[in-house]
């Protein structure tokens, strides 16, 4: 489940909040001003999308190095090509 709060409501409730994620695996999305600026999940979530992050930046990283001698819109036409291929398996 997603709590969201305002910020002096997070500051207010950090610990209660705490123990929301540590014990029941929810995440606290946290607005200033009305707009979301940050968010609480547990740690194992954390690391998982950490891990995901720098697996991603990996593939971007091997992609842009393939890439960079092609033309940038004859990169992105074969990029999208490949995307739509692959979209109506």
């Amino acid at each position: 489940m997603v709590t969201e709060v305002n910020a002096v409501n997070f500051r207010q409730n950090l610990g209660e909040m705490l123990n929301q994620v540590q014990y029941r695996n929810d995440s606290i999305l946290i607005h200033k001003d009305g707009k979301p600026v940050a968010a609480l999940v547990d740690a194992e979530l954390f690391a998982r999308i950490r891990r995901m992050r720098d697996r991603f930046d990996e593939l971007n990283n091997r992609i842009a190095e393939a890439y960079a001698t092609v033309p940038e819109d004859d990169g992105m036409a074969e990029i999208d090509a490949a995307v739509a291929a692959e979209r109506r398996r």
